[in-house]
C-alpha cells in the first residue's frame, strides 16, 4: 500500500488516537484482564486511546465495548544467539529493536538467547496491520503517539504523588562494580558501625566491605549518616542493609542514584565478603566442622532447603513473582484462592465480572480479583517444560528463560493505593494484609454472598466487675482467632536457659553462637491462655459508678466455616523495636474448639446496669506537647504548617517520618490544613467527629491508638467511633471498622474503594442486610489445610512461604517456586487455615 493510502486509511480514526500525556499510564507490559504480555504467544494489544493493554483473548471485548479500532500490537521474540567459529555465542550487539520495558529484561544477560521486539498498528475489526516504525507513511500525529507509547516507562514507577507503587530498577553500577581484595569478611552477627557504636540500621558497602550506619530515612530507625559520608568521601556507590539479606535477595541502596535499586549480582557481591546468601541462615555461626552439627534455622526448615523438591504444574499450582518484599501478598492470595467459595465468587463469575467491568478495568477491584483467581487456577501460566526443554536443561548450564507464574503488580498497585504501608516496597505483616483484603472484599460485593462470609464469626465478651461480681455480655464480629504464645509453658525450659547463657557469653567474647535451641510450646497451653480471663485496664463499673477491677473472657458465639488462627509471635522489645518469638508449637491436624462455645447469661448472674461513665471536663487544660523540630522538618517539605502540627500531634511526637505517613494518608481530607483542635482544651472537639459536645477525657480514645488506625488509611472520625465502641481495644476496633460500613455520606467523600461499586452491574450487587452481619454457624471441629510461615526477626523484614494441602498432599508455595512438600513445617507457622469437618 502506498504511503498516501496508509495515511488515508487512518484518517477516520485520527480523533481516537491520542499522544500520552504526562499523567497517562501506558500498560504495555500486561493485559488488564489476564496475565498475557508481549512475551505471550498472541502478544499484547495497547489501545491507542486509553493506553490499556489487552491479550488476544480480551482485545475484542474492549473493541466491542468502546468502539475503539486502533491498537498497537507488541510482541517479544526470543531466539538463540548466533554462534561463532569457536562455538561460543557472538558478542551481543546493541539491539535497536529492544524497546519494551518488560519484567523479563532480567533475562537479557542470558548467554544463549537474545530478544527482539516487534510493534505494529492493528485496525479493528478487519485486523489490518501497519508495521512500525513507519515514519514516512504515517501521519505525524500517529508517529508521535506511537513513539510516545514505545518509549513510555512502566506505569508502576513513582511518577507522581498518586503513584505509590515503585518498581525497583537495576543499578547502573551493578554490572561494573569494583570490589576491593582487602581480606574483609563479614560475620553473621555482632555488627557495629565502624565510626560509632550504633548496632541498628547498618549498611555494608559493597566496594570495600565497610559497615556504617544510615540515616533515619533509609527504611529504618535512627543513624548518624556515616554510610552516606563514606560515599561522599570515597565514591563507592552501592550498599546493602544488614539484616535484610535472605536467600531470595536483599535491600540495596545506590548513593549515586539516590534510590533503592536491584543488584542482579548481589549473591556474587556478598560472597566477596564471605556472605553466602543460600547458607547464611542455615548456619548462622558459620561453622562447618564435621564434628559440629550445623544449626537448623527456620529459614532452612520452612523453605525445606536441601531437599530435592519436585516442581508441580497445572491449575492451582501457579507461582507468583516477588515484586520486592511482596511475599506477604503472594502467600495470602494463594491461601484464599484455595478456598472453593473464593474460587466460585471470582473465577466462577469471571464472564459477568469482565463484561460489567468499567472502562478502566485496572481500577476495578472485582475485575482484578477475578483476573488473579483465573491466573492462579487456570493453569495457563503454569506449564511443565517440554521434553526438548528438559534435554536442553541437562545439556546446558544456562537454561532457556521461563515465563511460568504470574506477576501481581497491577493487583498490588490497586489494592494498596493510598495505604501508607502496603503501598511501600517494604515487608509487611501477612495478617494485616489479610484483614485489609477482607475489608476490600466486604466493600465490593459481587453477589448475594461475599466469600469472606466463610471467615466471619461472632465473639461473645463477658466482662465482670470483680467487686460487685456483676457481668455484662457483648458481641462483636471477628475474622480470625488470635492465639497467644504461652512461653511459660515451654517443655524445654532448662535447655533454653542454658542456651541463653551460652549465647550471651559468645556475643560478649565475639565467638560463634551456639546451636539454636527453640522453645517448644504445647498447643494446649496456647489454647488455655486464649480462654483465660484478661484484666480490663481502667475499668469503670456501672454497678459501683466508679473505677474498679474488671476481667474479660472471650468465647465463640458462632463457629465459622473456615477458621483462621494467628499465632501471636510478634511483640515489642523493651526498646520498642518489633521482634518475633522463635518458637515451635505442635499445631494439630484436627482441631476441636467446641468447648469454647459461648453460653450467654447464666442462672444466678446479675447484669451490670446500663449506665454510661460521667463526662469529666478538666479544670486546667494544658496546651498539647508538640515536637516543633519535627513540625519544621515537614513544613520545609512544603506542607501547610497547621497540617504538620496535626501530623506530629496525632502520631504522638514519634518523629518526622511517622508524621509524614500521617500527612500522606490525610492530605485529601477537607480539614487537612485547618488549625489543630484538641478535645478537652477550651471546649474544642475532634475535627470531623460529627458532634459539638465536649468529650470527657475518660471517654476519649488514646491519641496513639487513633494515630495507628488513621495511619492505616482510615478516617479519624471512624477511628474515634471504633475505639469508643470497643472500649479502646485496638485489635477489636479494627475488627469493628471491618464489620461496620461507614454511612453513605462519609463514603462518598472519603473512600475511592466504595466508588468502584458504582461500576458493577446492579444485578450482581449484594443487597444490604439490615439485620446485621451474616454468620455461618456450625460445628467447632476443624481440619488443617494450609498455613503461612514467616522467616525473620520482625514483620518489617524476612520472608513468607505458604503450604497448602491439595489433592491429598502438601504443596509449598515459595513465590514463583511451587513444589510438592516433603516435610511441611506445621510447628513453625504463623497463620493457619482450618476448614470445618462436616457433622
Amino acid at each position: 500500500m502506498a504511503a498516501g493510502d496508509v495515511g488515508e486509511l487512518l484518517v477516520p480514526y485520527m480523533p481516537t488516537i491520542r499522544v500520552p500525556k504526562a499523567g497517562d499510564r501506558v500498560y504495555k507490559t500486561e493485559c488488564s484482564f489476564s496475565y498475557d504480555s508481549p512475551d505471550s504467544e498472541g502478544g499484547l494489544y495497547v489501545c491507542m486511546n486509553t493506553f490499556l493493554g489487552f491479550g488476544r483473548e480480551h482485545v475484542e471485548r474492549h473493541y466491542r465495548k468502546t468502539g475503539q479500532c486502533v491498537y498497537m500490537h507488541l510482541k517479544r521474540h526470543m531466539k538463540e544467539k548466533v554462534t561463532g567459529a569457536s562455538g561460543g555465542a557472538l558478542p551481543k550487539r546493541r539491539n535497536t529493536k529492544l524497546f519494551l520495558d518488560l519484567e523479563s529484561n532480567g533475562d537479557l544477560n542470558n548467554d544463549d538467547y537474545e530478544f527482539e521486539d516487534e510493534a505494529k498498528l492493528v485496525i479493528f475489526p478487519d485486523h489490518f496491520e501497519i508495521p512500525l516504525p513507519n515514519i514516512e507513511e504515517l501521519p505525524a500525529l500517529v508517529t508521535i503517539a506511537c513513539d510516545a507509547v514505545l518509549s513510555s516507562k512502566s506505569p508502576y514507577r513513582k511518577q507522581d504523588p498518586d503513584s505509590w507503587e515503585e518498581e525497583l530498577q537495576v543499578s547502573k553500577h551493578a554490572n561494573t562494580l569494583v570490589q576491593m581484595d582487602n581480606g574483609v569478611r563479614i560475620p553473621p552477627s555482632g555488627w557495629k558501625c565502624s565510626k560509632c557504636d550504633l548496632r541498628e540500621n547498618l549498611w555494608l558497602n559493597l566496594t570495600d566491605g565497610s559497615v556504617l550506619c544510615g540515616k533515619w530515612f533509609f527504611y529504618g530507625s535512627g543513624g548518624n549518616g556515616h554510610a552516606l559520608e563514606h560515599y561522599k568521601e570515597m565514591g563507592y556507590p552501592l550498599a546493602v542493609k544488614l539484616g535484610t539479606i535472605t536467600p531470595d535477595g536483599a535491600d540495596v541502596y545506590s548513593f549515586d542514584e539516590e534510590e533503592a535499586v536491584l543488584d542482579p549480582h548481589i549473591a556474587k557481591h556478598l560472597a566477596h565478603f564471605g556472605i553466602d546468601m543460600l547458607q547464611m541462615h542455615v548456619t548462622e555461626n558459620g561453622s562447618r566442622d564435621n564434628d559440629i552439627k550445623p544449626r537448623v534455622s527456620e529459614w532452612e526448615v520452612i523453605q525445606e532447603s536441601g531437599m530435592k523438591l519436585k516442581p508441580m504444574y497445572g491449575p492451582g499450582y501457579t507461582g507468583m513473582k516477588n515484586l520486592g518484599n511482596s511475599c506477604y501478598v503472594n502467600t495470602v492470595l494463594q491461601a484464599i484462592f484455595s478456598i472453593p467459595e473464593f474460587q466460585r465468587a471470582y473465577v466462577g463469575n469471571l464472564p459477568r465480572i469482565f463484561d460489567y467491568s468499567p472502562l478502566d478495568p485496572t481500577q476495578d477491584f472485582n475485575t482484578q480479583m477475578a483476573k488473579l483467581g483465573h491466573g492462579l487456577l487456570s493453569g495457563q501460566y503454569s506449564k511443565p517444560p517440554t521434553k526438548s526443554e528438559l534435554i536442553e536443561q541437562v545439556m546446558k548450564e544456562e537454561h532457556k528463560p521461563q515465563h511460568n507464574g504470574i506477576s501481581p503488580r497491577m493487583f498490588k498497585a490497586f489494592v494498596s493505593k493510598g495505604h501508607p504501608e502496603f503501598s511501600s516496597n517494604r515487608q509487611q505483616d501477612a495478617q494485616e494484609f489479610l484483614l485489609h483484603l477482607i475489608h476490600l472484599i466486604e466493600r465490593n460485593p459481587i453477589g448475594s454472598e461475599n466469600p469472606t462470609d466463610v471467615f466471619r464469626f461472632l465473639v461473645e465478651e463477658r466482662t465482670q466487675c470483680c467487686q460487685s461480681r456483676k457481668v455484662r455480655y457483648t458481641e462483636r464480629v471477628d475474622y480470625l482467632m488470635q492465639l497467644p504464645v504461652a512461653m511459660e509453658a515451654a517443655v524445654n525450659k532448662d535447655e533454653l536457659i542454658a542456651y541463653e547463657l551460652k549465647r550471651r557469653e559468645a556475643e560478649t567474647a565475639r565467638r560463634p553462637l551456639p546451636e539454636l535451641v527453640r522453645a517448644k510450646i504445647p498447643f494446649s497451653a496456647c489454647l488455655q491462655a486464649f480462654s483465660e480471663p484478661d484484666n480490663v485496664e481502667d475499668f469503670w463499673s456501672s454497678a459501683l459508678q466508679a473505677k474498679s477491677a474488671g476481667v474479660k473472657t472471650s468465647r465463640f458465639a458462632s463457629f465459622p466455616e473456615y477458621l483462621v488462627v494467628q499465632i501471636k509471635k510478634f511483640t515489642f522489645g523493651l526498646d520498642w523495636i518489633p521482634k518475633k518469638l522463635d518458637v515451635s508449637i505442635d499445631m494439630p491436624d484436627l482441631l476441636d474448639i467446641s468447648h469454647l462455645r459461648a453460653t450467654g447469661l447464666q442462672p444466678g448472674e446479675e447484669e451490670l446496669p446500663d449506665i454510661s461513665p460521667p463526662i469529666i471536663i478538666p479544670d486546667d487544660p494544658k496546651a498539647p506537647d508538640i515536637d516543633e523540630s519535627s513540625v519544621m522538618q515537614l513544613a520545609e517539605m512544603g506542607f501547610p504548617l497547621e497540617a504538620c502540627r496535626k501530623a506530629v500531634y496525632y502520631t504522638g511526637n514519634m518523629g518526622a517520618e511517622v508524621a509524614f505517613n500521617w500527612i500522606i494518608a490525610h492530605m485529601e481530607e477537607p480539614d487537612f490544613a485547618e488549625p489543630l483542635a484538641i478535645p478537652g482544651y477550651g471546649g474544642a472537639t475532634f475535627p470531623g467527629a460529627g458532634g459539638a459536645a465536649v468529650v470527657g477525657l475518660d471517654n476519649q480514645p488514646p491519641e496513639e491508638m487513633v494515630a495507628i488506625i488513621t495511619s492505616m488509611g482510615f478516617q479519624r472520625n471512624i477511628a474515634f467511633h471504633a475505639l469508643r465502641a470497643t472500649n479502646n481495644n485496638l485489635e477489636h476496633a479494627l475488627d469493628w471498622i471491618f464489620s461496620h460500613p461507614e454511612p453513605e455520606e462519609e463514603n462518598e467523600t472519603t473512600s475511592e474503594t466504595m466508588d468502584l461499586e458504582n461500576h458493577v452491574n446492579a444485578n450482581i450487587l449484594a443487597e444490604s442486610d439490615p439485620e446485621g452481619p451474616r454468620i455461618k454457624d456450625g460445628s467447632g471441629r476443624y481440619e488443617l489445610f494450609g498455613f503461612i510461615s514467616h522467616m525473620g526477626t520482625s514483620t518489617m523484614s524476612g520472608h513468607y512461604v505458604c503450604h497448602l494441602k491439595k489433592e491429598g498432599r502438601w504443596v509449598i508455595y515459595n513465590d514463583l517456586k511451587v513444589c510438592a512438600s516433603e516435610r511441611p513445617p506445621r510447628e513453625l507457622g504463623y497463620i493457619y487455615f482450618y476448614r470445618r469437618i462436616p457433622s
